[in-house]
């Protein structure tokens, strides 16, 4: 898919500008945003949408498939835990990116709740912030909860970029991996709570981008078929036989709707 970057570095990426550094960083210019991936073809209209299109919106929502520590951009989102002092997965990348200041300004923060989100500075990485959110660890037998908190996340998120004038916020898929959340239903609340968030708060045009980062093929096919429901194209893009979309998104929840619990790239 031309529109989308792969998880090795990409060769369009710029060097850090510390010479005793070999990290590359991504800058906002080579991530896609949602009306250059329909306009490739690597987006398509959906048989059934749950938003009206918005051609604003397409120039302001991403997608990208990468490394988050690499993002240059005002803020990346953590899948913390409540203690916020660091953990496996993404959560530990990011910590190992950011260097030691990192955790030591977490330790000042006093934890996290589930469902809510504290801000940082980025300290070695890229990124000027990072916001680290605290998702739920899935249950089948209490389904709403867990999905009300998966919610928050994101909404809270937003809501501290906003309030710290932050243009840019890069989320990793909050809960989907050793926490067990189904990467189809987490994304379908991703996408409904950013969707929200940009349409009915008049503070959300501050945010320029809105980008979702996956790693792996699995996240990202799953994201490729639900965003175009909450994120349409204009009538004369991303046309495709809409009965063929809605039979490859029934099929991507059917084999995604048990967690991967060997996953560990996402908490």
């Amino acid at each position: 898919m031309s529109g989308l970057q792969t998880p090795s570095p990409d060769p369009e990426v710029i060097s850090s500008d510390d010479s005793d550094s070999e990290d590359v960083f991504v800058t906002l210019e080579n991530v896609p945003t949602l009306a250059a991936m329909y306009k490739e073809g690597d987006l398509h209209a959906a048989a059934k949408t749950h938003f009206p299109h918005d051609a604003t919106l397409l120039d302001r929502v991403s997608l990208f498939q990468g490394d988050i520590t690499r993002l240059k951009v005002d803020s990346i989102v953590n899948a913390a835990n409540r203690s916020l002092l660091g953990g496996g997965g993404v959560d530990g990348a990011i910590h190992a990116a950011a260097g030691p200041g990192l955790l030591e300004e977490c330790r000042t923060l006093g934890g996290c709740e589930t469902g809510f989100t504290k801000i940082s500075t980025g300290h070695k990485l890229p990124a000027k912030h990072v916001l680290h959110t605290v998702g739920p660890i899935y249950s089948r037998s209490n389904v709403e909860t867990k999905a009300s908190q998966l919610r928050s996340c994101y909404k809270t998120s937003l809501e501290l970029a906003v309030e710290h004038n932050l243009k840019h916020v890069a989320f990793c898929s909050v809960s989907t991996g050793i926490y067990g959340y189904p990467i189809a239903d987490a994304t379908s609340i991703a996408l409904e709570e950013t969707r929200n968030f940009l349409d009915s708060k008049p503070e959300a045009s501050i945010l320029e981008r809105v980008i979702f980062v996956v790693w792996s093929n699995k996240d990202r096919d799953v994201y490729i078929n639900m965003l175009p429901e909450y994120f349409p194209p204009g009538p004369d893009e991303g046309a495709k036989d809409v009965e063929a979309h809605a039979e490859e998104t029934e099929a991507l929840k059917e084999t995604t709707s048990v967690s991967d619990t060997t996953a560990t790239e996402e908490i």
